[in-house]
């Protein structure tokens, strides 16, 4: 990119503005070309300056930050990034349409601040290549829970930026009564869990972070920790999740690659594979294996995804069966592993 990154940084605390911007700054394609307070403040600096992205803190006075991003986007579709402490509030601001999340660094860790704005800096110039609008409800099919699902299929899901949101919209569409599903989706330890606790709540499925040797279930969803990679394993005619630490692959831990070739090779055609909006080319590969081992692969379109990365590979190297709007997506899992007949 020749032109630099116009960056609004908004933010309660005159020190971390100060420092978020000093840190920032220090990439020669980042430029601070505003620091707001508030977001009323921050709504004029956008009219003046036009910014490419804004980071924002969730908790600020006069208006929160996701009432800010939940109002501003429709009028300003600005790629957002939330910048907090360890809050499930960050899934609410995901759900109101930022790009992405990073978490405030320990004030007692210098590295922690440099790996911080490494962070920032990484996901500022992702995020300035990001789909900020959405269509919802496009052309669906309804599939009701009086068809029966295969029980021996598993459904393997991954995504990166933007995934968060886009797995909600997935599973918050599918029956109890779904085969076991397996996910990895790029995030940080301990919101892995949190995230698996608010779909756990939010869905019809039975949702949790998987901890390794359990059998996958209908109607149960197993999410990869946050620093862990997650495999499956045949054991007889069922499945058990497998969670150990490894080293990254493909920049990532837990990576979709990891998890798609475990599926490829102990499910073969049993397998349903579906890959969401996120940046690089992490289970481009492994969802390609899937397809040459019989299972039905599924891609998120360029149109609805976030970040059109993964699911462009994927689809170019021949991973993908077929393209779908996310929108649709649910409906196409469940049209793969429905059976014939009817209850």
């Amino acid at each position: 990119m020749n032109e630099k990154i116009k960056v609004l940084i908004v933010d309660d605390s005159v020190l971390f503005r100060e420092v978020l911007s000093r840190g920032l700054s220090k990439d020669p394609q980042i430029e601070i070309v505003a620091k707001a307070s508030d977001p009323f403040q921050a709504r004029d600096q956008i009219i003046q300056y036009n910014p490419d992205v804004m980071t924002c803190d969730v908790q600020m006075p006069r208006m929160n930050g996701i009432e800010f991003i939940t109002r501003l986007l429709p009028q300003y579709p600005l790629p957002v990034i939330v910048v907090s402490t360890v809050s499930d509030a960050i899934f609410d601001a995901m759900n109101a349409g930022a790009v992405d999340f990073v978490t405030k660094p320990d004030d007692r860790s210098p590295k922690g601040m440099d790996n911080f704005i490494d962070e920032l800096i990484s996901k500022i110039k992702i995020a300035v290549t990001a789909k900020v609008k959405r269509e919802n409800n496009i052309n669906k099919v309804d599939v009701s829970e009086s068809y029966k699902f295969d029980e021996k299929k598993i459904i393997a899901i991954g995504a990166s930026t933007g995934g968060t949101e886009a797995i909600y919209r997935v599973l918050k569409e599918l029956p109890a009564n779904i085969p076991g599903i397996v996910i990895v989706q790029h995030i940080p330890p301990v919101f892995s869990k949190m995230f698996a606790e608010r779909m756990n709540t939010q869905t019809k499925l039975t949702v949790k972070e998987a901890e390794g040797n359990e059998f996958i279930e209908t109607g149960k969803v197993y999410i990869a920790p946050g620093d862990k990679h997650l495999k499956i394993r045949k054991i007889g005619d069922r499945y058990k999740t497998d969670v150990f630490t490894g080293d990254r692959v493909n920049g990532h831990c837990p990576s979709v690659d990891v998890l798609f070739n475990s599926v490829a090779k102990e499910c073969g055609k049993n397998a349903v594979g579906v890959i969401l909006t996120g940046m690089g080319q992490d289970g481009a590969k492994g969802l390609y294996e899937m397809r040459r081992m019989g299972a039905i692969t599924i891609g998120q379109d360029e149109k609805s995804s976030v970040v059109y990365g993964m699911p462009k590979v994927a689809n170019n190297i021949g991973a993908v069966e077929k393209q779908f709007n996310l929108d649709q997506i649910s409906n196409a899992i469940m049209m793969a592993v429905k059976n014939l007949s009817r209850n």
